[in-house]
């Protein structure tokens, strides 16, 4: 322990004269004059009642606080050092002179008056009898002369005091009334005088008024003087006691002085200033009401391994820090060393921990904590009740949820808003929503009054379920009752442009707007997205514009919605140039933005340049993902250039970037397509191999593949293989099979599969109809075909100009030419303009005819449709054959 006090340097106005301690004495009125003096050494002195009034006597001074205000730096010039040997103050007076002293104390005190140094001498000659030194200084400082700005005779004062154990707590309340003032000396000055007045008049050291005045400093509310007590005790080597040190904390915790607190605490722990668990929980407390969890965290670690013995609280304090952030498997390990020590976790531990847990997707950790918590005799509480409600509904578990809701109610906890609100988002996000209209309507029969999160919780879920009716009462509602705010608006923007109803979304952004709501850049995204979805860039541009002009910044998610946009206009240089001006404001690209470049030009048939762009980007320092090579794989193949696919794949697997089913689909597709099916059964057993498993997309691949190599038996195989892992067949995979069936003119299998996909509810599309179509006509079978037709035409299926080639194409091969020329009219009533195939087959069909005259004129007609007669057309002018009879439309040609 290091010497409470030590050297002290005065400051230069303290600096005395050298007048000796014999001329100080002789200046001063003698031994005998003193006012204060009794002949009888053992009884309490007396004063001249003359001169000193009861009031005067008492410990409470009835002037005012001393003044910190000092008009002469040199009024201490004459203050002793200490008293000489020569200087007799005994404390006695003998009868011959009593009367004197008191009219002579009388004299001074309402002429001449006093000054500190004699102040000074009488208090130093009772040092061995407090309450008189007490009550001459009470006496004192009311008489002309005293200069109250100066402390040595206060300092003097409490070192005499302090030297007594029965006047130590007098001493406290004296400091306590001292500080209270505000005209007083600062802290600095006070310190650095009492060490002096220590060391001057050989007084005993003693730390613990120090640490009493600081304890003043902070009941007095006064926390920077506090501090500067604090810091002037450490240079002067006095150490702090932790009791004081706790308080000070504490203090500065409480007035969010929590920059402070962390800076006098890290003094403490580098001067090696003793402290103990109640410091270290303060400041964790500290650093967790500044969001400096991982502080808090860090000093109880260094605590804990500096040897200091840490308690429950620290425990739980620390355990707090780590459930914020939040990591659960920390918090569970301290538990357990709390468990370890034979302390009981306390209920606020246990929801912490908990709820750690539910954050953290550990439902399993959690209910185990809620046993033991229950265990303990502490019952389950609404917070870990709502926080466990929370883990199911996020594991996929609503019932559980619900059920752990119901037993709280009928166990009489009393569910409130963060409860009701937890649960309606939970039935929201699964689709409950009639659950969540019940739970919403609870809510407001038992006075709570719902808020805007409700309420955005259930629109949010409406739209989900696609109850577009509900959800604009539910918003409408909002808007009424004045609570809608911007979120509110933002889920039904971005659910209407993602719906390409953007008429509706502008007319709510009008509506928005006027009520003086002002749109966020989220916002502005949901519209911006909506006007590019509908192709409309200038819109999405002007928007764009718009936004700028109000102070909002784009985002990078606004940035990748105009590429996107333009990319899909075919505005690929818009796009770039979007993607540079990004750059160019600061706004670093995300992985999203880098694919959105790639897929983009990879769209629009500039694959090469995409792997160009795409190797610069890793030289920026982007690292490729799956996604990125997929996307240059599938154009590369879209291009029909596997050859310049496989490069890219070989690149993908050398940079450790794993290929996943999309990429092995894409491989075998291009394969399959470049009838090579033998490399595309390799990447399918090379992806089996490496335990991918195939989703319904490369099973529909495959079996495409097969039917277009009029391979059935091992279509069939595929399709089988994929009902038995558990996966259902979709339009495409049908599609196939069906186009598959009718390459063989097996139309038996092929309805037989379109009956199973009725079965299932599977949409039967276009593809299906012209597919079918094609090969009932085919057969000879022009009523089942006809039929296949108006069914098509019922479900509100617009033919495209590959269903009316099938049917102008069969209907001539079979001799409806009339029925073909119906057709053909009905095209013009759509305003379809038929392409050349159509007329190559009419003209070949009325030439197979002998009808010449009729051939001609289609010919004529279709020069003045614009349309130029290819090779074809002219061999069936000039000989009359037609080289298109074997024309037939797969599965894969719409």
């Amino acid at each position: 322990m290091r010497s409470m006090i030590g050297p002290f340097s005065v400051v230069p106005w303290l600096i005395r004269s050298p007048t000796t301690h014999r001329s100080l004495c002789s200046a001063s009125i003698s031994h005998s004059q003193c006012p204060s003096l009794n002949e009888n050494p053992t009884s309490e002195p007396e004063f001249s009642h003359k001169s000193i009034s009861d009031s005067q006597l008492s410990d409470t001074p009835v002037n005012s606080e001393p003044s910190v205000c000092l008009d002469n730096p040199d009024t201490n010039a004459n203050f002793p050092e200490k008293l000489s040997s020569e200087t007799d103050f005994s404390g006695k007076i003998t009868a011959s002179a009593g009367r004197q002293s008191y009219e002579y104390a009388e004299l001074i005190s309402q002429k001449a008056g006093i000054n500190n140094t004699h102040v000074i001498e009488i208090l130093l000659s009772h040092r061995n009898n407090p309450n008189s030194a007490l009550k001459y200084f009470n006496w004192a400082q009311k008489q002309r002369g005293f200069v109250r700005g100066i402390v040595d005779p206060f300092c003097v004062l409490l070192c005499i005091l302090m030297g007594w154990p029965n006047y130590h707590r007098r001493t406290q309340n004296i400091l306590n009334r001292y500080v209270a003032g505000d005209s007083g000396p600062s802290a600095c000055v006070l310190v650095d005088h009492l060490v002096d007045c220590s060391r001057r008049f050989e007084f005993e050291s003693d730390s613990r008024v120090f640490n009493y005045l600081l304890n003043s400093y902070v009941r007095a509310l006064r926390f920077k003087d506090a501090i500067d007590c604090f810091e002037r005790m450490i240079e002067s080597h006095i150490d702090p006691w932790v009791t004081y040190i706790n308080i000070l904390l504490t203090a500065l915790v409480r007035k969010n002085m929590i920059a402070e607190a962390r800076c006098l605490y890290n003094n403490v722990v580098s001067r090696g200033i003793e402290y103990d668990h109640v410091t270290i929980n303060v400041i964790m407390l500290a650093c967790l009401k500044d969001r400096r969890d991982d502080e808090a965290d860090q000093y109880f670690r260094e605590a804990k391994a500096s040897g200091i013995k840490l308690d429950a609280v620290a425990y739980s304090t620390a355990i707090r820090a780590v459930c914020r952030k939040p990591n659960s498997n920390v918090a569970c390990e301290l538990l357990n060393e709390m468990r370890t020590m034979g302390w009981v976790p306390s209920e606020g531990t246990f929801t912490s921990v908990i709820g750690a847990c539910v954050k953290q997707g550990k439902m399993a950790d959690a209910l185990k904590l809620k046993e033991e918590m229950v265990s303990n005799e502490t019952p389950m509480n609404l917070v870990v009740a709502t926080s466990l409600m929370k883990g199911y509904y996020l594991a996929g578990d609503l019932d559980s949820a619900l059920d752990l809701f119901n037993k709280i109610v009928q166990d009489g906890l009393m569910p409130n808003k963060v409860t009701y609100s937890v649960l309606i988002e939970g039935c929201c996000r699964y689709g409950k929503m009639e659950k969540a209209c019940e739970l919403y309507s609870r809510m407001k029969l038992s006075g709570i009054q719902p808020s805007v999160y409700n309420v955005n919780s259930l629109l949010r879920g409406f739209l989900k379920s696609w109850q577009w009716e509900k959800a604009s009462e539910q918003f409408n509602e909002a808007v009424e009752c004045g609570i809608a705010n911007v979120f509110t608006y933002n889920s039904m923007l971005y659910w209407l442009c993602k719906e390409g109803k953007v008429d509706d979304a502008c007319s709510l952004w009008h509506k928005m707007t006027s009520k003086g709501m002002v749109p966020s850049i989220v916002s502005y995204n949901h519209l911006i997205f909506g006007h590019c979805k509908k192709g409309n860039m200038d819109l999405a541009s002007s928007l764009y514009s718009e936004m700028l002009k109000t102070g909002l910044k784009a985002n990078v998610i606004t940035y990748c919605i105009l590429i996107d946009g333009y990319f899909k206009k075919g505005k690929t240089e818009q796009a770039l140039g979007m993607f540079d001006q990004m750059v160019d404001f600061g706004i670093a690209p995300t992985e999203f933005t880098f694919n959105t470049i790639v897929n983009g030009l990879c769209k629009v048939g500039r694959t090469s340049e995409a792997w160009d762009r795409l190797k610069k980007f890793v030289e920026k320092g982007f690292i490729p993902t799956c996604m990125s090579y997929n996307c240059i794989i599938d154009g590369y193949i879209k291009e029909g250039a596997i050859t310049s696919a496989l490069p890219v794949y070989t690149e993908m697997r050398e940079r450790g970037v794993p290929p996943n089913v999309v990429t092995y689909t894409i491989l075998i597709d291009g394969f399959c397509k470049s009838n090579d099916i033998d490399l595309a059964l390799k990447m399918l057993n090379e992806m089996r191999k490496k335990g991918l498993e195939l989703d319904i997309t490369a099973y529909g691949v495959l079996i495409d593949g097969f039917c277009k190599r009029k391979d059935m038996e091992k279509a069939r195989e595929l399709f089988n293989e994929l009902l038995e892992v558990g996966l259902s067949p979709n339009e495409i995979v049908y599609n196939s099979m069906i186009s598959g069936f009718r390459s063989l003119n097996n139309m038996e299998e092929a309805l037989a599969l379109y009956k199973k996909m009725i079965n299932e509810g599977i949409t039967c599309d276009l593809t299906t109809y012209t597919t079918l179509i094609d090969g009932f006509l085919k057969d000879g079978k022009i009523l089942i075909a006809s039929e296949f037709y108006t069914e098509m035409l019922a479900k509100g299926i617009v033919p495209d100009a590959i269903t009316y080639t099938v049917l102008v194409h069969g209907l001539c091969n079979k001799g409806q030419l009339e029925n073909a020329r119906k057709v053909l009219e009905e095209m013009d009533q759509k305003n379809m303009a038929p392409n050349v195939l159509i007329y190559n087959t009419l003209i070949a069909g009325y030439f197979k005819e002998g009808n010449l005259q009729e051939a001609f004129r289609l010919h004529d007609e279709m020069l003045d449709r614009g349309l130029v007669p290819d090779d074809t057309t002219y061999d069936i002018l000039v000989s009359g054959k037609f080289k298109g009879n074997n024309f037939h439309v797969g599965a894969s040609s719409v």
